[in-house]
């Protein structure tokens, strides 16, 4: 289903032109015939992972202080949490990879070029590139292993160096209680750590051995490429010595693979300031207030939480004024839709009035309805939440500057909810004469690239699970808001049709034989006689 669903994507696609479309059809066999094997692989070692590390962590959690009855706790706690934590995790896979993954399939497959041209690669410098990229994954696979070879007792010892003086002097990983039974468990599988970063160091030389393709397909040449390819592991050699707080620099060659390159010390993969200046830089470290006050900054998974909490908030109003209907969501519940009133529209609105709120409180971040302020400060520092959180900050600027009225505010917002149902959008959009054609097209903008950047929230991890607990409690809102009328009208029908019944079948009992007659009015008449 996937191959079939990739390779009409790709071979209809405007974005990109045929010799692209044909290296994404032989690339994407190639990789959806290797996920089954790295899909079945994958799930038994994370479920052994999980289903190892889980219960252990609740086990301590259990025994710290101020629990009653710490035996029951450490053989009951994290039992059942992991039966239904890898359930989750099942659910969410598979949403990944029947929502997120086709609808990513769905933009590639009708979205239009920005630039009306599609994409395209130039022919003659592909032979270069893979000839590159084979030099990069042999030289970079046999120095890599080597060198990783090389430091691997370094880093052995070193490691269990570090974690025996943390230990003695509660320091670092020890600094907190409730982490030093972790102490003889982290000292014991220190040496598979070691395994592991021996065995990452080998997979890391495949990405960064073909990078040497795009260096030779960027600066149309070879001989870059080559360069590229002894730079990187004079790059590695330098990095793994400054991680592990060895002599600086390295033994190999360094050249520069970039034409406009002014010193070698620059590219991609530049070397970061040493691991020793790092250390000097940063003063003595002050001892934590506790271990779990870390994580109660802002991070994405609670920021979704909030969202969904707000838009099962604003949806159950919507739902009471009639605005969103059932059908909006059998829709969702069906999956027909996929930028739907709901789905798409409801996390655009509630987005919305966060925004309208900042501008008002003159906000330098995000207010959020509870009083919370996302800043740049105290933002999570995550690469995909900023995908999201500039974008919308340069969406707030922009309506700081328009300046919109009450009635313009709630134009907008009538938009940005229905902007996915033209017809119901042309139906109940109030008409504004304050509104010019310029102010129209800024606000049908803000709508569309608000519905974008949802749509990408959409895609997330968890998301689906949380739009589906959102429809749940919407329908039940629904239900409960037509549940009035429904049944008194439906009290009423079946008194009316009890007492139908009634009156027939007490009629047709005192009848001595059957009356037979064309006209009704007759047979009433003699009815009438009889009785």
């Amino acid at each position: 289903m996937w191959f079939g669903h990739t390779i009409a994507s790709s071979g209809r696609s405007k974005l990109v032109g045929p010799v692209v479309k044909l290296l994404l059809l032989i690339s994407a066999s190639g990789i959806l015939v290797l996920w089954l094997i790295v899909g079945i692989v994958g799930s038994v070692i994370a479920g052994l992972v999980y289903g190892f590390l889980a219960p252990v962590m609740a086990t301590f959690d259990a025994a710290g202080e101020g629990k009653e009855r710490p035996l029951v706790h450490c053989l009951v706690d994290g039992t059942w949490s992991t039966i239904t934590g890898s359930c989750t995790v099942v659910r969410d896979l598979k949403d990944m990879l029947f929502h997120s993954y086709f609808s990513i399939m769905d933009d590639l497959r009708f979205h239009a070029p920005p630039g009306g041209t599609p994409f395209e690669i130039r022919v003659l410098d592909i032979p270069g590139a893979v000839f590159a990229a084979a030099c990069g994954l042999l030289t970079d696979g046999i120095m890599f292993t080597v060198i990783a070879l090389y430091k691997l007792p370094v880093m052995l010892f070193k490691g269990w160096k570090r974690l025996i003086e943390d230990l003695v002097g509660r320091e670092g990983p020890f600094l907190e209680t409730a982490c030093v039974p972790f102490a003889g468990l982290a000292i014991l599988l220190w040496p598979f750590a070691v395994l592991g970063a021996f065995l990452a160091s080998i997979i890391s030389s495949v990405p960064l051995g073909v990078y040497a393709a795009i260096v030779v397909y960027q600066e149309s040449s070879l001989l870059m490429g080559l360069f590229y390819v002894i730079s990187s592991v004079s790059i590695f050699d330098e990095y793994t010595n400054d991680v592990l707080d060895m002599a600086q620099g390295s033994c190999f060659p360094r050249f520069a693979y970039r034409k406009n390159e002014v010193s070698t010390q620059s590219g991609p993969l530049s070397r970061p300031a040493s691991f020793k200046d790092r250390q000097d830089e940063k003063k003595a470290p002050a001892r934590m207030t506790s271990f779990k006050s870390s994580f109660d900054e802002f991070n994405p998974f609670k920021m979704l939480d909030h969202l969904f909490a707000e838009c099962k908030h604003h949806g159950e109003t919507l739902v009471s004024e009639g605005v969103i209907t059932s059908k909006d969501i059998e829709e969702t519940k069906s999956g027909k839709v996929g930028s739907g009133v709901i789905n798409v529209g409801l996390p655009a609105y509630v987005i919305l009035n966060a925004l309208l709120r900042s501008v008002k409180a003159n906000s330098d971040g995000l207010l959020l309805s509870d009083g919370c302020e996302i800043t740049s400060d105290n933002r999570p520092k995550n690469t995909v939440f900023d995908w999201f959180f500039d974008p919308l900050m340069v969406i707030k600027d922009q309506i700081k500057a328009e300046n919109f009225t009450e009635e313009e505010e709630a134009y907008l917002k009538k938009r940005v909810l229905l902007i996915s149902d033209p017809k119901r959008l042309k139906a109940t959009l109030p008409h504004l004469a304050s509104l010019n054609e310029r102010q129209q097209a800024e606000i049908d903008a803000f709508a569309r690239r608000l519905q974008g950047i949802t749509k990408s929230i959409s895609r997330y991890p968890t998301s689906k699970r949380r739009f589906d607990d959102l429809v749940k409690a919407l329908s039940e809102e629904l239900e409960r808001a037509m549940g009035g009328s429904q049944s008194v009208s439906g009290s009423q029908f079946q008194r009316l049709r009890s007492g139908v019944a009634r009156m027939l079948s007490q009629r047709s009992m005192g009848k001595t034989a059957i009356i037979r007659g064309d006209d009704q009015e007759a047979q009433l008449t003699s009815n009438g006689r009889d009785t």
